[in-house]
């Protein structure tokens, strides 16, 4: 399977969440989920400074986009997911020369607070039988129901309120039982 990395599409300026909600809409009715794995519109909280006729400057915590006209898109860059970010309503393009889109490298990625995570190599499978150890669910055991290898993690079965849920679990979190 490709690796996945983070990439930069241009869009008309205030559509950035309805570019984001149309990705994840297309990405759920073409089961792309495991070749664009996630859409963000990057915010930061800014106070602004406003005088209220007289009454003293009032100041506000207000969360502001990080990068007005761009949404961040981490996927798998192929013919498919590059077809359906490019024709998505409100997309312009991808950052990069010409039309081929240039992925963020590690350092571009620091300051936005995304961490690239280290591939794990997991020595279990679909159907075995897992401990979780660490997070909510320490100590908790179930078996793996799936697993998805782009996002890292897996879902197992655990007992809560009586009834078997289905738990996402970081392949980080899990170990064979």
């Amino acid at each position: 399977m490709e690796e996945a990395h983070w990439y930069v599409a241009h869009t008309y300026s205030g559509y950035e969440n309805k570019v984001k909600a149309n990705i994840d809409k297309t990405v759920e009715n073409r089961h792309l989920e495991n070749q664009i794995l996630e859409v963000r519109v990057p915010m930061h909280d800014v106070y602004e400074t406003k005088d209220s006729r007289g009454q003293g400057a009032k100041r506000e915590l207000k969360s502001k986009k990080m990068f007005p006209g761009y949404v961040l898109i981490h996927m798998v860059m192929n013919d498919d997911t590059w077809y359906v970010v490019r024709n998505t309503r409100g997309v312009t393009g991808f950052v990069g020369p010409g039309s081929k889109p240039v992925p963020l490298t590690e350092a571009e990625m620091r300051p936005l607070g995304i961490e690239t995570e280290a591939i794990i190599e997991v020595d279990f499978d679909i159907g075995d039988t897992v401990s979780i150890i660490a997070g909510a669910w320490k100590d908790t055991i179930g078996v793996i129901q799936s697993m998805n290898e782009a996002k890292q993690t897996v879902t197992i079965n655990v007992e809560l309120f009586g009834r078997e849920t289905p738990v996402e679990i970081s392949f980080a979190e899990v170990q064979k039982y």
